[in-house]
C-alpha cells in the first residue's frame, strides 16, 4: 500500500474513532447527565479503552463542547477574512446574520436537550464562560492585528469586550428561548431582530 494512502487511512480510522467516542459520550450525557456519566462508561459504549478517550480528550469538558476549538475561533475568524475596507464590527454583524440563516450551533442553536445539559451541569456552565472568554481574547488579538498597531490595547481590548458581550448575550439569549420550547424558526427570527438592535448600539462607539 502506498503510504500516502495508509495514511490516509490511518487518519480516517482516528476521527471514526473520535466521532464515534463523541456520538457515544453525547447520548449518554443527555441520557444520564453530564456530571454522572464517567469517562469508563463512555469507553465502554464506544467500544475503546479509557485511556483511548482521553487520548482523544483530554478532559471531560471536551467531549461535551466538541466544537470548542471552531467556537473560540469563531469572532477572530470572521475579523481575520472580513473583505478590505470592512470593518470589524460590519464583518462580525454580516457572520452573525449567517450564522442565523443556517441555525448553526456554534451561534447556540443546540436543541432543549443540550440546552438543559448544560445549565444543569455547574462544571459545563463554568467551562462556557471560560469558552467565552478565550473567544474575547482571541477576538482582541486578532483586533490588534488588523489595527496593525495603530490602536491602543486599551482601545483593542475594550472594543473585543464589547463584541464579546453581544454575543455571549445572543448566545444565552437562544438557551434561554430554547429551554422555553420555541421552535429553532422561532427562534431566528427574534434573534435576528434582537441582535440588530443589540449591533445598531455598538454602531456609534465602534464604527
Amino acid at each position: 500500500m502506498p503510504d500516502g494512502q495508509g495514511l490516509g487511512l490511518r487518519a480516517a480510522k482516528k476521527q471514526a474513532t473520535r466521532q464515534q467516542i463523541s456520538d457515544e459520550a453525547t447520548r449518554l450525557f443527555l441520557e444520564q447527565g453530564f456530571e454522572r456519566t464517567t469517562i469508563a462508561e463512555i469507553a465502554a459504549a464506544a467500544g475503546v479503552a479509557a485511556k483511548t478517550v482521553t487520548n482523544y480528550f483530554p478532559y471531560k469538558e471536551d467531549l461535551a463542547f466538541d466544537q470548542q476549538e471552531e467556537f473560540v475561533g469563531s469572532l477572530a475568524a470572521a475579523v481575520i477574512s472580513r473583505p478590505g475596507g470592512k470593518s470589524p464590527l460590519a464583518a462580525l454583524r454580516g457572520a452573525f446574520g449567517t450564522a442565523i440563516q443556517t441555525q448553526d450551533p456554534v451561534l447556540g442553536f443546540s436543541g432543549p436537550d443540550f440546552a438543559r445539559m448544560v445549565t444543569e451541569s455547574p462544571t459545563l456552565t463554568a467551562q462556557l464562560r471560560r469558552l467565552h472568554d478565550q473567544r474575547e481574547q482571541a477576538l482582541a488579538e486578532a483586533l490588534a492585528e488588523a489595527g496593525g498597531g495603530d490602536r491602543a490595547e486599551i482601545e483593542v481590548r475594550a472594543a473585543a469586550a464589547m463584541l464579546s458581550a453581544v454575543h455571549r448575550v445572543l448566545f444565552h439569549r437562544i438557551q434561554e428561548l430554547t429551554l422555553e420550547g420555541l421552535s429553532v424558526d422561532e427562534i431566528a427570527r427574534i434573534i435576528g431582530a434582537e441582535a440588530e438592535r443589540a449591533f445598531d448600539m455598538l454602531e456609534s462607539v465602534l464604527e
